[in-house]
This record gives C-alpha cells, structure tokens and sequence, in this order.
C-alpha cells in the first residue's frame, strides 16, 4: 500500500529538484555576465550593485552597455534636478551652478543618443556606431569632470560635498558604462549575439 505512495512522493521531489536546477541554469548566465563584465570596470563594486539589481538586466554585452547607459542617464537626471533646487547666493555660486547645469544637459543629450545608438547597432556599421557611442559617452565624462572643476573655488552657501557627491555617483556610473561599452567593441567578431541580434 505504501508503494504508490513512494513513488508518487519520489516523482514530485525529482520534478522538483529538476525545476529548480533548470530555474538556476537559466539564471546563471546572466549573473555570470553581470559579475565577469563588472570585474574589471572602473569601479567593479558600484557596477554589480547598480547592474545586479537592474530590472531585466542583459544577456548579452550590448544589453549590458545598455542598462550601463540607463543606470547613468536615470543617476544624470537625478544630479541635474539637485542642482536646478540649489539656492545659490553669491555671483559665483549662481555661475558655477549655470555652468554645471549647462554640462549635465549636454550629458543627458549625449547619453541619450547613445542608447538610441546602441539599440540600431548592425554588423555591417558596427563600428560606425561604436564611434559615435565612445565619442559621446567619452564627451559626457569629460562634462561631469568640468562641473565638479567649476566648484572647487565655489565656497559660502552652497555645500560643495553633497554636489561634489552627487556629480562624483554619476561620474563612475558613467565610467563604468564607458568599460562595458569598449567591452562590447572589443568583443565584436568574438560572438555571434552581439552584433545580430535585434530588440
């Protein structure tokens, strides 16, 4: 009488196990991809917290130069806001803030237009593409720097640490979009996934 039992019992815990098993293989991959792109980026800690946690994170190199781009576009946006709210006193502060809002703005259009970039990447002007994306990424880099430069003389009102953080978060998010996207240049003719596949 037990038999049918047992082996009823011992089928469910095998389909079980098996569904777990595939669950983890599938996962595997993509957290692989995370941990191993990350490794080596400018700042390897903020890469997997900021990637590991991103929502429909990649499965391949150009998802995650991807969701790079958007973790620095939503962190740009973020900075921008801040300094739009600062209340600025003196000349100078008033300067340093115009001039930095001006900068993260071109960030913004230039980070945007490397998403859109990277969404049409083909094999044939892949590096055409590739171009224009480390030209602009490279650009809204160098904005973040010249803003963080334009307060360093900037004193008084405005708290030069909590701009000095927020501009500092976005410039490392936007390094480490930068490594994976050279990652992807370099990787390109190594697999087949990265230049073919299309959203």
């Amino acid at each position: 009488m037990r038999t049918p039992f047992f082996f009823s019992s011992l089928i469910l815990l095998l389909a079980l196990i098996s569904s777990t098993h595939a669950k983890n293989h599938n996962n595997a991959p993509k957290k692989d991809l995370v941990r191993t792109s990350c490794a080596h980026a400018s700042y390897p800690a903020i890469c997997l917290r900021t990637l590991s946690s991103y929502s429909g994170v990649a499965i391949t190199l150009r998802d995650l130069a991807k969701a790079g781009v958007k973790v620095t576009l939503s962190r740009s946006k973020a900075a921008s806001n801040f300094l739009a709210q600062l209340k600025s006193q003196s000349k100078r502060e008033q300067g340093a803030v115009r001039d930095c809002l001006e900068l993260m703005g071109n960030s913004l259009d230039e980070l945007s237009e490397t998403l859109s970039e990277l969404q049409q990447l083909r094999s044939g002007d892949f590096r055409w593409h590739m171009s224009n994306v480390e030209t602009w990424v490279s650009a809204a880099l160098t904005n973040e720097n010249t803003c963080l430069d334009g307060f360093k003389e900037v004193g008084g009102y405005i708290k030069k640490s909590d701009v000095k953080r927020k501009i500092s978060n976005v410039a490392r998010v936007t390094s480490n979009a930068l490594y994976l996207i050279h990652l992807l240049d370099q990787s390109h003719g190594k697999t087949t996934d990265i230049s073919t596949r299309h959203d």
